[in-house]
């Protein structure tokens, strides 16, 4: 049940940021905006990201009891990623707020790391040794290289932007760094499918370890 209900949350809040970042796709490529072309690609990076990302912890980490601060984590950081996607034709905003976003991600891979903390007490099988030592692995990775840079090429582009407007806007210099965001996502998004198919037998041999460890105890 729990499981069903964090499936359904993230599936709903990135249905929501999908909305903001078609509607304003909409409106500023109808307006002439060929420079939002790259944004649109990248913001809906960052939704494939998210998504898969949160679909991966949920399999790894989610039991009962519910985790609420988990999901205000997901609710913040859709509300940041509709923001950013109303400033597509603004690339300093853009830049801006997905460094927030950034942050916000940050702070959540931080709080993980209690529920993993949990699941390897709660789940001493073979199969979820093996399973939380690899995610112990990947999210100590994200804490302390991948997501720091991807803050800090966010937040240097937009001080970029804002010290040197005239190349980076009228000029439009900023497509670069958009571009140099939106290939780094999607290395990032190849290693995160890359992740889950290595992960994958082992949620399911977890799980089955869980299900024998319920209906012992249930006898």
């Amino acid at each position: 049940m729990v499981v069903e209900i964090e499936l359904t949350l993230c599936s709903i809040i990135q249905c929501v940021a999908l909305y903001f970042l078609v509607d304003n796709a909409r409106l500023d490529l109808s307006s002439g905006q060929s420079g939002a072309w790259p944004y649109v690609g990248t913001g809906l990076l960052i939704i494939l990201l998210f998504w898969s990302r949160s679909l991966i912890h949920t399999l790894t980490l989610i039991r009962w009891p519910i985790e609420f601060v988990h999901n205000f984590f997901y609710i913040a950081c859709a509300l940041v990623e509709a923001l950013a996607f109303t400033r597509l034709g603004d690339p300093f905003m853009w830049f801006v707020l997905t460094a927030l976003y950034a942050v916000i991600v940050w702070a959540l891979f931080f709080y993980d790391l209690r529920i993993i903390e949990l699941r390897m007490k709660d789940s001493a099988g073979p199969a979820g040794n093996r399973l939380y030592a690899m995610v112990g692995r990947d999210q100590r990775l994200n804490i302390m290289f991948v997501i720091p840079v991807i803050f800090l090429f966010n937040a240097d582009c937009a001080l970029a932007i804002h010290a040197r407007p005239g190349y980076f806007l009228r000029q439009n210099g900023h497509l670069i760094l958009v571009g140099c965001q939106g290939f780094t996502l999607l290395v990032y998004l190849d290693y995160v499918i890359r992740a889950f198919i290595q992960l994958a037998p082992l949620i399911s041999a977890t799980r089955a370890e869980w299900r024998t460890e319920a209906t012992d105890s249930s006898s």
